[in-house]
């Protein structure tokens, strides 16, 4: 292959390493149609877990408490699929939240989650973004053996007057209130 025609195929190589790596890079990069691309992307792939059955089938784990604060609102049920623990690709959260609706369950968000590298809470230097946002954390575990980790929700399929962003819901009711 000659250097004229290499340079174009270093030139897609180099952009698509770009593009794997764009999760990490900083807030002050922002890029309005890649982030409502990503949260478009976001949807897209988890609307079809409205039905908790194929959420379950395809890998995520059903929980059955109900997190929230008392002074902040509710975040919901998560269920959770181990093998996107560390995914900081719009359309594989490690998590789907649902809340308690009129006929059952409903998807109300997506959290992604990932384990702090060094695991310091002292240290910020990996903490990923998604969708032009800094993940919060890293913070302790929330269940025993859970590691130091940053997490990111976000409010597909409900509304969050708190912000998309938020972790927690308002408007999401918990029929007995525990921390998260």
């Amino acid at each position: 292959m000659s250097v004229r025609t290499l340079a174009p195929v270093l030139a897609a190589v180099t952009a698509a390493l770009t593009l794997l790596s764009a999760p990490a890079r900083a807030a002050a990069d922002p890029d309005p149609v890649r982030e409502a691309n990503e949260l478009s992307a976001a949807a897209k792939s988890t609307a079809k877990y409205a039905d908790e059955a194929l959420a379950i089938k395809d890998g995520w784990i059903r929980t059955d408490e109900c997190a929230s604060d008392p002074k902040s609102g509710g975040i919901g049920y998560h269920y959770v699929n181990p093998k996107y623990i560390g995914s900081v690709d719009p359309r594989t959260p490690a998590t789907l939240v649902y809340a308690d609706g009129p006929e059952g369950r409903e998807l109300v968000a997506a959290e992604w989650v990932v384990n702090d590298g060094d695991g310091t809470l002292e240290t910020t230097d990996d903490r990923p973004y998604l969708f032009g946002m800094p993940f919060d954390g890293p913070m302790p575990g929330h269940v025993s053996g859970q590691p130091h980790h940053y997490e990111l929700h976000v409010w597909l399929f409900k509304a969050n007057p708190h912000g998309k962003f938020a972790p927690h819901n308002p408007s999401v009711k918990c029929p007995s209130a525990s921390a998260h």
